[in-house]
């Protein structure tokens, strides 16, 4: 009822009574400890928290080596970034991802959901419990995906979770277009909503935002993120515009433009996204070097320049004295 709404917004007060109370107990972010704080021990603690597991070595001596690297690297700009060939197929992954995001249609479905179950047949008063439901299915999805995601990985839950859409986007198409033929249609339409809602939170809903912090090194991730913020967002603004014209043009079958969508976007994953579940940044550059058209020589100079050069330098000093005879009795 419309009179309860201010106890709803003081509902607010209980999950910010939760965190305040949970927060204090969590470890701090691994690379604060380690980079601002240069306390080894507390960031190994809390990698081991994170990652479940004693041995964090690996991850420490990472974000040391690219501490050093950016001791001597600026921030690299938006320009920078789509100029750098080094990451190219990286940022148009992104940039595939962050769109298909939003352009799978599911904010569609949120910013519709009424009008979709009233023409669906639904009762005005089921409605509300009914949109109910989808929140509740949205939680549990979203819970099962945080669960699941280090096990399964993100390509699978990514490339999954477009596919069911298209699978749920294609039958609701054919469930609104007969539901006048057949009386039990429109509740069939319902759990399309719903498991088109499950689908996307399993695996799009989240893992777009973490291969954005995957793919690029530290000095690259605040372009990187602005990039994929604006594709996301103008990609919302242009669903939140265009969807009543597309409704009111292509009526029942207007979901089948999203189900094009999901499909583009599980297709272009299927063949050029890797799996980046438990592999370095490193790692996910060396897999992404061959589309990229970079050696791996190459890639790793882009990464790290400052080593590469310190360490060619080195090499360089040392071949000139060598040459020049100073070293030549200790060589002896």
């Amino acid at each position: 009822q419309e009179s309860w709404w201010p106890y709803l917004f003081g509902a607010i007060i209980v999950p910010s009574l939760i965190q305040v109370v949970i927060l204090p107990f969590l470890p701090e972010s691994p690379r604060y400890l380690l980079l601002e704080k240069h306390n080894t021990s507390k960031a190994e603690k809390a990698f081991q928290t994170f990652l479940g597991k004693d041995d964090v070595s690996h991850e420490v001596e990472e974000v040391l080596a690219e501490s050093r690297v950016q001791r001597n690297t600026k921030l690299v700009s938006v320009l920078q970034l789509l100029r750098t060939s080094a990451v190219r197929w990286q940022v148009i992954t992104v940039v595939v991802t962050m769109g298909c995001y939003q352009l799978c249609g599911l904010n569609a479905i949120w910013y519709y959901t009424n009008s979709i179950f009233s023409e669906a047949g639904i009762n005005h008063e089921t409605i509300p419990y009914v949109t109910l439901s989808t929140g509740a299915v949205e939680t549990l999805a979203a819970v099962f995906s945080g669960l699941v995601i280090e096990r399964l990985g993100r390509r699978p839950l990514l490339i999954g979770g477009f596919g069911l859409m298209v699978v749920f986007f294609t039958v609701l198409t054919v469930s609104l277009t007969l539901q006048k033929t057949v009386h039990w249609l429109p509740y069939l339409s319902i759990f399309c909503i719903l498991a088109i809602i499950a689908s996307f939170c399993i695996g799009p809903g989240g893992i777009p935002f973490v291969l954005t912090g995957e793919f690029f090194q530290q000095s690259q991730r605040p372009a990187a993120f602005m990039i994929a913020g604006t594709v996301n967002w103008l990609s919302n603004f242009a669903v939140g515009l265009l969807f009543p014209f597309i409704q009111g043009g292509l009526q029942t079958y207007c979901f089948l433009v999203f189900a094009a969508i999901c499909f583009t976007g599980a297709t272009y994953l299927f063949f050029v996204l890797p799996e980046t579940k438990n592999k370095t940044f490193h790692e996910i550059s060396q897999a992404f070097a061959k589309r990229n058209k970079v050696s791996l020589e190459m890639q790793e100079m882009n990464h790290y320049p400052e080593e590469r050069k310190s360490s060619a330098e080195q090499e360089s000093n040392f071949t000139s004295s060598v040459n020049n005879g100073e070293s030549k009795k200790g060589i002896v």
